[in-house]
């Protein structure tokens, strides 16, 4: 027997409630409807203690626009708590009743929530296709915003996720998000406040054993970001290999070099790199692999070194196409350093460093008409650059008279200490660094 519902939903209405169906005998009874996608609030209704389930399935049915025949299942919330910010031992208690046993047997009391479902035969095709599983996952939901490691300061997009989802679950929405095929080209790097941006040398390790908590690492500190990057071979490939970021420089270029993203197993040598740039390039020329620092020419590399000896931290790395003229080098030739520069207090080096052949006895004005031919520098433009030999910090200005190679005649020099011919102009927007 079902009595008259009484839908007021004040706290006040609710004790009346409470006592009015312990005075006759009956509960108070709260439901939920479930479908799959979340859950509502329907009805409040009274229920006899010796009654049964059975007795309310065609009311409830009714309620949410069931057919009569359709067969429902029923659970009762014995216990949902949600996580609170630095608590993580709360727990969800779900049960399912007996439709043929009474309320009173299954301990059924005032205020007691019970949700229900249709029974259905695709629950496969749902991701929380019942109650209890729905439950557990609102008590774990996380929103997690996601950053890529090349914007690490902007958002790209955020997902609603379970902090017991594993690092496959994550990766595998985060590739339906992005439109990826192969959540395994993923690589996740957990935000830290004293890293900013994050550091590249502590991604979270591929398929780590734990959850979704585990991976967000500050997560109670009040962190929700994750950084990804997309790589273009799946991350159990790489083990073995060596990532190295090589920017193609052409001296004509004005644009920013195209800075191409190469995995080589460990024990490679330059000689490879350099391989699988003109690969990339698909230039017909020998080319060289040189790492700069602060827009100077650091290191030129043999092409038979090894890899893993290249410190990829001092500064980035060009490959380039190695001059005809230096190829074959006369008597009182010699290769020098160029830089351009600018110089208020101090000297201050900017853009992309090069190498030049200069002659024996050229002259100032010759050197500068291979120079603005070379980078292609309007005349106009290029009249107002000035040149000098700098040394350390003290640029001596030349005339277009001046024999070029006079300033490289020291023979003793400490490697970071070389002169080099400085190009005095008005700073251009930096490509490499």
């Amino acid at each position: 027997m079902i009595l008259p519902n009484y839908n007021s939903g004040t706290t006040f209405d609710m004790l009346i409630s409470c006592c009015f169906s312990i005075f006759l005998g009956l509960v108070v009874v709260c439901y939920d409807y479930f479908n799959f996608f979340g859950s509502r609030y329907v009805c409040r209704l009274f229920v006899r203690r010796s009654g049964n389930p059975s007795e309310i399935m065609s009311e409830l049915k009714a309620k949410v626009g069931f057919c009569p025949d359709d067969e429902i299942v029923l659970y009762e919330e014995v216990k949902f708590e949600r996580y609170h910010e630095q608590e993580f031992d709360s727990c969800v208690m779900c049960e399912r009743l007996d439709k043929t046993i009474s309320f009173g047997s299954s301990q059924i009391r005032n205020g007691d929530i019970i949700c229900f479902q249709k029974l259905s035969q695709d629950w496969d095709k749902y991701e929380y296709p019942d109650v209890p599983s729905f439950l557990e996952y609102v008590k774990n939901r996380q929103v997690v915003h996601f950053r890529s490691k090349d914007k690490p300061k902007e958002e790209a997009f955020s997902l609603e996720l379970s902090k017991l989802h594993t690092y496959d679950d994550v990766a595998r929405k985060v590739a339906n998000k992005l439109g990826l095929d192969d959540p395994s080209k993923i690589m996740f790097t957990a935000h830290n406040s004293n890293l900013n941006p994050p550091d590249s040398n502590f991604p979270i390790k591929y398929q780590v054993e734990g959850h979704l908590l585990d991976m967000l690492g500050d997560c109670n500190k009040g962190y929700d970001i994750l950084y990804y990057q997309i790589f273009e071979i799946p991350l159990p490939d790489l083990e073995g290999l060596t990532n190295l970021k090589v920017a193609f420089y052409q001296p004509t270029n004005k644009e920013e070099p195209v800075i191409h993203s190469i995995w080589l197993p460990n024990q490679s040598t330059v000689g490879d790199v350099l391989t699988e740039i003109n690969r990339k390039v698909n230039v017909d020329a020998q080319l060289r692999l040189l790492q700069l620092d602060r827009h100077k020419i650091l290191e030129v590399f043999r092409p038979t070194l090894k890899i893993e000896y290249i410190d990829y931290e001092v500064g980035p790395l060009r490959a380039e196409k190695i001059p005809e003229e230096e190829k074959v080098l006369g008597p009182g030739d010699r290769r020098i350093d160029v830089y351009h520069f600018t110089k208020e207090q101090e000297v201050k080096n900017f853009g992309e460093p090069f190498f030049l052949v200069i002659r024996e006895h050229e002259t100032l004005a010759d050197v500068k008409l291979r120079i603005r031919l070379m980078l292609e520098v309007p005349h106009d433009e290029f009249s107002k650059w000035k040149f000098a030999i700098v040394y350390r910090t003290n640029p001596e200005y030349l005339q277009d008279s001046d024999i070029v190679s006079s300033g490289f005649q020291r023979t003793m020099y400490v490697y970071s200490d070389q002169p080099y011919l400085g190009l005095e102009h008005l700073e251009q927007p930096v490509c490499l660094e």
